[in-house]
């Protein structure tokens, strides 16, 4: 593990409080690694309290690996370097094929879901608390933050800006490396607004404690017109009151974007290895969720079962036996699972191809086979 994480780890010691007993039905390698999202990130935080959980009660150490892009989060566990990774909406992106998939070395992404958290924070678009940005459409005009090699980031800042009828056309896209320098920037002064996870991050203390402050927009339910815009462009993001992040509590609640955050993935790991890690996250809920804020929604209970990617079996495993899996949401994973083969079956007709024309022709190949399925097409 690297330095930092070993100095987040060391913190927790202090918070911990023991570990819940360990199961001896649980069996896990001397040791875990996955990817995760930078350093300081609500994610990236969230593992390491996790980790803590995961090292007390079983005596195994999780290595986590910041990645500052989505790509380069998820390539070492599509490539079986590592057996897991932290994503968010990329990995919708990932198993659809578009954005920066819709390319001939990526494609449809065979990956499945382990444990896709549920949690009472939201996505929201963040802005000077001391500025004169109030609502959605005041962004015309203004300098948003714009991550480099990250289609999820991206395609957030477009949902939010379509909510309020606006369009990339209407700002001006400053670039950033990575979601940490993002913010970096937004304290700074540098840009006037950037997407996020409302709680959870450094980064995001970091921009309320400072001279301007920190405010999110809200995207009031009521504005059905609004919604029917974002959800046209992020069609995985649903509505949802938060009532945990930077000045947001059960008093003072946001009406914004909500996915479950964060995701963690696989391409390659054993079905044992998934169902034993699935457990023992589950397992340890009740000590990381008194380390870090929001990772409750890790625990099995809290999972969301109804989003865009299926799980994997050795998860299902556990899920049954915590008695939380249902029929119908067998059904609906059934039907992902069903979906990813057209997806599969499409991207195998596109051999051989490449070009400029490349990812227009892959598009309108995934649509026109989703749509023949039965599936709605999402993107084109």
């Amino acid at each position: 593990m690297n330095m930092i994480a070993r100095m987040a780890l060391g913190a927790l010691c202090l918070v911990a409080g023991g570990a819940v007993a360990a199961d001896d039905t649980v069996t896990l390698p001397k040791t875990l690694v996955w990817t995760s999202f930078d350093t300081g990130s609500l994610g990236y935080n969230q593992s390491i309290a996790v980790g803590k959980a995961l090292e007390d009660a079983y005596g195994i150490s999780l290595r986590v690996l910041p990645a500052s892009t989505d790509l380069s989060r998820i390539a070492p566990a599509r490539e079986g370097r590592v057996p897991f990774a932290l994503a968010g909406s990329d990995a919708f992106y990932a198993f659809e094929g578009v954005l920066s998939y819709a390319t001939p070395d990526l494609g449809p992404q065979k990956l499945t879901a382990v444990d896709l958290a549920g949690a009472d924070n939201g996505v929201a678009m963040g802005v000077a608390e001391n500025g004169d940005i109030n609502s959605i459409q005041d962004l015309k005009g203004k300098k948003i933050g714009w991550v480099v090699s990250s289609p999820s980031l991206q395609s957030n800042v477009r949902a939010f800006l379509a909510f309020g009828g606006l369009t990339v056309d209407d700002v001006e896209l400053v670039d950033q490396p990575s979601y940490g320098g993002a913010w970096q920037a937004f304290t700074s002064g540098q840009i006037d607004a950037m997407t996020a996870v409302t709680s959870g991050s450094g980064v995001l203390e970091q921009a309320a404690a400072s001279p301007q402050g920190l405010k999110w927009l809200a995207m009031p339910f009521s504005d059905t017109a609004g919604w029917e815009r974002l959800q046209a462009v992020n069609p995985h993001f649903t509505q949802r009151k938060a009532t945990v992040g930077v000045h947001i509590d059960e008093e003072h609640p946001l009406e914004c974007a909500g996915v479950p955050y964060p995701a963690l993935i696989t391409y390659t790991a054993p079905e044992d290895l998934v169902y034993n890690v699935t457990k023992a996250i589950d397992l340890q809920a009740p000590v990381y969720s008194k380390m870090q804020s929001g990772t409750s929604g890790w625990a099995a209970d809290r999972q969301v079962f109804d989003w865009v990617v299926p799980y994997n079996a050795g998860a299902i495993e556990y899920y049954k036996e915590a008695g939380v899996w249902t029929d119908e949401i067998q059904k609906h994973n059934d039907d992902l699972v069903a979906r990813g083969k057209v997806l599969q079956d499409a991207w195998a007709t596109m051999e051989g191809e490449s070009g400029d024309g490349f990812a227009e022709k892959w598009m309108q190949v995934r649509a026109d086979a989703l749509e023949a399925a039965g599936f709605p097409a999402y993107f084109r």
